[in-house]
């Protein structure tokens, strides 16, 4: 055992939830995330501020980090056997794209076999998905969750800029038959853009048997684009559902889980509500994230990094990285500040951050 007591934040959460982004890269460039142009960013504001709509021209996209500054795969899992031994429960492995990774399975084979943790996930755009399912899942994966904002193949292609749905289906369907179940599709809601294909999103859930995720639009864009107008609420998500499908109520006893959830009626599939801007869930917050280049983020909008890869590369003991991310995991932010005047934008999008 290498330290005694758990990740406490001074506000009493513990922290059993790690995000562990693999790559800065992604081979989707998603309106909310990484929009190539600017007329990809800024289309879906014309609505309400046609001023702030300027004519196309190429994004300067953040620079790749290069290889040498991303944790290698060893470090990775040297740091998530540090973190399982002081409490954490749960790892997802994001992005980027994680498929993106080369030996992305060996990492998963190494991290599955640690003592003390309950969960192995991973999140990725399904485009990839194929090339890597069976060796993933025969080297420990459990879960896997997949990114699917419209079930049109050209509203597909304008959210995500690329030309993939049928590859994410198939990939929908090649999870659910090596059993990561319970398999998850999420969805980011954006106003007059998606918004309309909330029922067939959900009712795509119930037949298919799924669990689907419907997440508020978040000020995580490249672009800087993000209006609250453009943020449909959650509770008209599930005002909306609930007038179409008979939907009850699914009861957790884990009070950290991000998602309220409803199950159709039927027994198949399920769907899952989450409202960081409108119904912010901060005060049972129990994750944090680790970037691909060793930073540790105490929450999704911080606006500080805490170093974790300089330790690790220059000879500290286990003892003292679970130190430092005890010292870390302190300093956890009481909540965020989304739709406050005082609200900033971290620097670095989604895709640097880690889901």
């Amino acid at each position: 055992m290498i330290a005694s007591s758990l990740l406490s934040d001074s506000f009493g959460r513990v922290i059993r939830d790690l995000r562990v982004s693999l790559t800065d890269r992604c081979n989707f460039r998603c309106l909310y995330c990484l929009p190539e142009t600017d007329q990809a960013a800024n289309f879906y504001r014309s609505r309400f501020h046609p001023e702030h709509n300027p004519a196309p021209k190429l994004l300067a996209l953040p620079p790749l980090k290069p290889k040498i500054e991303l944790l290698t795969l060893e470090e990775i899992e040297r740091l998530v056997r540090i973190a399982v031994s002081l409490g954490v429960e749960k790892i997802r492995l994001t992005g980027g794209e994680p498929l993106l990774r080369r030996n992305l399975e060996y990492l998963v084979g190494r991290i599955s076999q640690l003592p003390g943790l309950n969960d192995l996930a991973l999140t990725t755009n399904g485009f990839l998905f194929p090339l890597k399912a069976k060796a993933l899942k025969e080297a420990g994966l459990r879960r896997i969750s997949f990114s699917m904002d419209s079930l049109d193949p050209e509203n597909f292609k304008r959210m995500t800029g690329r030309d993939g749905l049928q590859e994410v289906l198939e990939s929908i369907r090649l999870a659910k038959q090596l059993g990561l179940t319970p398999v998850k599709v999420n969805a980011v809601v954006i106003r007059d853009l998606n918004d309309h294909e909330l029922e067939s999103l959900a009712e795509f859930a119930r037949d298919q048997d799924l669990s689907f995720r419907f997440i508020e639009f978040m000020p995580l864009d490249l672009s800087r684009t993000w209006l609250k107008e453009l943020v449909v609420p959650g509770r008209e998500i599930l005002q909306r559902l609930q007038s179409k499908f008979d939907l009850e109520p699914v009861i957790s006893d884990n009070k950290s889980e991000t998602a309220r959830r409803w199950r159709f009626k039927e027994g198949r599939g399920e769907i899952g509500i989450i409202a960081p801007v409108t119904e912010a869930f901060c005060g049972h917050c129990n994750r944090i994230r680790l970037t691909a280049d060793g930073k540790i983020r105490t929450c999704l909008f911080s606006l500080h990094e805490h170093d974790i890869k300089t330790p690790l590369r220059n000879g500290a003991s286990d003892f003292d990285i679970a130190q430092r991310l005890q010292d870390i995991v302190w300093q956890k932010e009481a909540r965020h500040h989304i739709g406050e005047p005082d609200f900033v934008q971290p620097e670095r999008t989604m895709s640097c951050i880690g889901g």
